[in-house]
This record gives structure tokens, sequence and C-alpha cells, in this order.
């Protein structure tokens, strides 16, 4: 009976190929590595000088800035975004009485006591968000660019799992047979593509043999609890982080993280078999263009492998794969109902558990794609729970490496370092922010610790980094309790430039690849964001990103200039501009009081341009 080979991470060098490429990677006692690690003990001291309640201006700092601020964008604002403003406003507020309380619970709430209010636990709070006439608005505000996304994570399952079941040939197989409850729940499932259908046995049975392909339409129809429409339950809730798991804070990060990492081993056996892939990628952009948003930089870690239609034997890199997926997206930005789509590109991520020799062979592939095709690749981060995989410092040898290999093959892969995703305070984890700000990240993912650290805060403002925001991200994967205890707020109150992601739409339970569920949350939780607040972590979105290849120098330029630039991303800002002008219309034509307001806001502005 054919079996199925482990899927280990591919060796990409041969044995006497990486004996001379480690002999380049510098040692831990290298001089220049200490004295990195000399600045960067000198900086954690010099902030826990101000933690003691002295201050100081840093030598490059200015005494204000206001640059790009949440208050600068208020104060911009045309007439007929401020009356959209206040008319979302009045919408919240009304909301708040009359939907988010006690006294308006349906009948399920009252038997089961739970207490509704404004920003509790988003997967309490899905069903009757998407109800509410504030959700309808933030679902039409234009978002502008999604900057923090794991591309595994971004198909609603539904959808996914239907192809899946359609696609000729996919076969189901696993370690150990899928007959007793505990396998059910936590035994290594994955999917592959065969020419020939397999059909003996079953994998539900305790004489299934370990690694045998069956085909997954016959497995499917035979899932012992309500065969397919079962089955299709029982992996959906293998693949996303339930409503029960979300809210078990007592269990702990790491328990949650355990269940959140197995998925993507699932995903990873579905999505990159190439008729999956492309209909995947089609219905992510569709998803995203229909929620507002025009443009993403997406993340993805390399250690699947990616079939051809038809072909039982993997690819042996990932040229191919992105042949394919640089095709996608122009093939659906030249189609009419994506004709408005800006595009996207990759930040390539490596594995932060992993050791020196795959996360160095994993660089080369990347250094290797983005000679192939530059226009693709636009950064390098490393993912994984930072609490449970080496940190930022201790990957200085292999990132120092990175650098001068890129060096050497004259290309520029800038950082997007995740950072500060966790509790700590002074941990090695909660250190990683000092280590992704020192080494040039041009983003911060998560920096959920960040506002722990005024000296960073400062160093953030200062040297122009804007940290993705992912709130329900945090939330279900146990950081807080709920968006009212996310500690956003406190940085864009410090002046540090934002944006709101969607980090792993489709595992943390939000059915989409769009962004509007984050946005609402924000808006409903947050009393001093208001409309305004939203849209400006939306601009930020802009222009901050990625969207080609620049210097570190004129990246900061383009930032500063803004819409006065003359490259990609001041058009990309002008075009927001537009949209959001248009957005604020909308809201006043169609919840304003019945055409008064425009009126109003139209003679105004005429009496203002006669004086």
């Amino acid at each position: 009976m054919s079996r199925v080979r482990d899927l280990v991470w591919p060796s990409r060098m041969p044995d006497d190929e990486w004996d001379e490429v480690s002999q380049g990677i510098p040692a831990k006692g290298e001089p220049f590595i200490n004295k990195y690690l000399l600045g960067r003990d000198a900086l954690i001291d010099q902030e826990k000088k101000q933690r003691s309640g002295t201050t100081s201006i840093l030598p490059f700092q200015t005494p204000t800035n206001t640059f790009s601020s949440d208050h600068a964008f208020r104060q911009s604002l045309s007439p007929l975004a401020k009356e959209a403003c206040s008319i979302v406003d009045q919408i919240r507020d009304e909301e708040q009485r009359t939907i988010w309380t006690a006294e308006f619970e349906d009948c399920l709430a009252q038997k089961t006591g739970a207490n509704v209010y404004p920003g509790m636990m988003f997967s309490l709070a899905k069903k009757r968000m998407e109800t509410t006439k504030l959700w309808q608005i933030i679902r039409k505000m234009p978002k502008g660019a999604l900057l923090h996304a794991h591309m595994d994570a971004m198909v609603d399952f539904d959808y996914l799992f239907d192809i899946l079941l359609a696609t000729p040939g996919m076969h189901i197989f696993c370690n150990k047979s899928l007959s007793s409850p505990q396998a059910l729940e936590a035994a290594a499932v994955k999917f592959r593509f065969y020419k020939s259908e397999k059909v003996e046995g079953s994998i539900w049975s305790a004489d299934y043999v370990s690694g045998t392909p069956i085909l997954l339409t016959k497995s499917a129809d035979e899932f012992l609890n309500g065969g397919r429409k079962g089955f299709l339950a029982w992996l959906k809730d293998r693949c996303t982080i339930t409503n029960t798991e979300s809210i078990e804070h007592h269990h702990g990060v790491d328990a949650v993280w355990r269940k959140f990492s197995s998925v993507f081993t699932i995903l990873n056996t579905i999505i990159f078999y190439e008729p999956i892939f492309k209909l995947f990628m089609r219905r992510m952009m569709q998803q995203l263009l229909a929620d507002g948003v025009k443009w993403v930089d997406l993340r993805l870690a390399f250690t699947f492998f990616f079939y051809r239609e038809g072909q039982e034997t993997a690819e042996e890199t990932y040229d191919y794969m992105f042949k394919v997926f640089g095709e996608e997206i122009e093939k659906f930005k030249a189609s009419e109902e994506g004709k408005d789509f800006w595009g996207a590109r990759m930040i390539w991520t490596g594995i932060r558990v992993l050791d020196t020799r795959k996360i160095v062979e994993d660089m080369d592939a990347c250094i290797a794609i983005k000679m192939a095709y530059p226009h693709l690749i636009s950064g390098y981060d490393l993912v994984g729970q930072e609490d449970g995989g080496r940190p930022l410092k201790d990957l200085l040898p292999e990132l120092f490496w990175f650098r001068k290999q890129c060096a050497q093959e004259g290309i520029d892969i800038p950082f997007f370092f995740h950072a500060g995703e966790c509790l700590g305070d002074g941990s090695d984890t909660d250190q990683n922010l000092f280590d992704a700000v020192l080494l040039g990240t041009r983003r911060i993912g998560h920096g959920f610790s960040l506002y722990k650290h005024p000296l960073l805060i400062d160093m953030v403002k200062e040297k122009k980094i804007l940290v993705e925001s992912c709130p329900i991200s945090n939330e279900v994967l146990r950081l807080c309790a709920s968006v009212m205890s996310h500690p956003l707020p406190a940085l864009l109150a410090r002046g540090v430039s934002c944006s709101l992601c969607n980090d792993d739409p489709a595992i943390l339970g939000q059915d989409t690849a769009g962004m509007t569920h984050d946005f609402w949350q924000a808006l409903q939780g947050w009393d001093n964001l208001g409309l305004a607040g939203l849209g400006h972590l939306a601009e930020n979105s802009v222009r901050w990103a990625a969207f080609e290849d620049q210097s570190q120098t004129d990246w900061v330029h383009d930032i500063k200039q803004a819409t006065l630039g003359n490259h990609v991303r001041a058009e990309k800002m002008k075009q927001w501009s537009i949209e959001w002008e248009q957005f604020c219309l909308w809201i006043v034509t169609e919840f304003g009081d019945d055409g008064e307001a425009v009126k109003k806001i139209r003679e105004e502005s005429v009496y203002d341009a006669q004086d």
C-alpha cells in the first residue's frame, strides 16, 4: 500500500556547501557583535533610568513631534468629514444605549448569564456586531492597506474546505488512526494530491495504517459523526480558535499557541497545491477589495511543499510558487472586479525556533527568490510564538550574515520584525523590541508590550517606525481580555504611528480576509478614537505600505513627504484621501438629516470661498 513520505523541512544545502557557508556566519563572541550588545545594554539601562522618574531628551529627539499625529489628522478634516464623524459618534452612542446593554440582551444571553457591553470579547460580540448600523458603515470604509497578515490564514474556511473537497485527486492521511476522540482533537492531519484514487481502508478505523492516503471525498462521506457535513464541521473546528478556546484565558498563552501553531501544519498541506492556491489567491483578493482594502503586505513561513497541478512530486524550490503568486495578482488587477486593487507583496518569514542551519538555509532561499522576483519580496521577518522561540539577540549572527549576503548580491531586503507580542516586562521576548529598533526594522509587528518602554517609544517616533497593531488577534491569543484592555490607545496617546491589522483572520474566527471586525472593535471599544481616529489609522497603513523597493533614506523621506512626494506612496495616499471624502459624503447622505447637513456644508463652503 502506498505511503506518504514524512513532510520535513527540505534541506536546501548539501553538507559540503553548508560547511562552506557556516564558515561565514559570525561567532557570537565577534568584536562587532559584542559592541552591538554593549550598546544594546546601554540603551536598556537608559530606559530604566527614565522609569525611575527622570526624563531626558535623546540626542536625536526634537522637543515636539506632531508628524502624522492623530491630532494633526483631525485638524485637517474637511467640513464634510467632520460632519460624518459627528454622525458616526451619534450612531455609536445610540447603539451603546440600545444594543450593547444588558437591558436589551437576547434570551440566550439571559439564560447563560452573559453580560453585553461595548467592547466585549470578540468571539461573544461577533454575531451581534455584524447586525448593527455601525457595522454597515465600517464595512464600507476605505481601509487602505493591510500591513500585517499571514497569508495561509487569510481565506474563510467554508470556502477553502469546499474547494478542497471539490479538487480531484485530493487525499487525507495521518500519522495515526483517527478512531479516538483524542486523535480527532490533536492528531497531525494532512492532505495531498494523488493521480490514482486510493480508496482502501478508512482513516476513521482503528485498523488504519499510519501514513496511508485515503481518497478525501470517501473519507469525508464516511466521517462517523454526520458524514460530509460533520467532517467539514470537525475540520473547521481543528483549524479555528473556537469561542470556548478564545475565552479560556485561565489556561494561559502557551496553551492557545499550541492549538494555533498546529493549524498551520494542516493548512499548509491544503493551500499549496496549485489549483487550490490559485483559487485561494483570488478569493483572498476579492474579500480584501470588498472590504475596502486595496493593498496587502503578506507574510508567509516557507516550511511547506508546493505542488504543481497534477504532480505528486513537490517543487524543489519556491520559484514556481512565486511565479504563480505574481501572475494571480496581475490577473486579478487586470479583471473588471479587481481593477481597483493596488496589489500585494510578500514579507518572507523565517521560523524563530529553528536552529542556525535551517534559518540560514531559509535566508539563502529568500535571497534567491528576491533576485528572481524582486517586485514580489518586500522584506524579511521571523515568526512563531516569541516566548517559545529564539529572541532576536540570539539570532544576531544569522541576521548579520543575512545582511552581508544581501549586500554581496546587491539587493536590499529590509526588516519588518514581529516584536513585543507578549505579556512580559524585561523578559527576552519583551526586549525583542530593543533589537528590532536597533536592527533597523521599518515596522513593528504587534508591539503589544511597547507601551511599557518610554525611551523606545521616543525612538520609534523619531525613526518613523509604525506599529502594526492586531487587537482581535491579541485578544484571542490571550494577551488581553478584550479590546477594552488593549494597549493601542496608550501608544496613540503618546503619538506613536500605528495601523490596524487582522493577523490571522480565518484561524481567529473572523470568517473573512477583511479588516472590518478589527476596525469595528476599535471604534466601539475606545471612546477617544472615533471615525477620525480610524481614518488616521487607515491613512497610516497607506503611508507605511511597502509598495516598492526603497533605501532606508528614501523610505523615511517618502513617509515624511506623504502626498507631497513623487513616488507610488504619494499617489496611493492621494487616492485614499479621495476615497475617504467620498466615504464621508456617503455617511452624511445616507445617515444625515435628509440632506440638510450636506446643503449646509455646501452653503458654508461657498460663503468661505467668497470671503
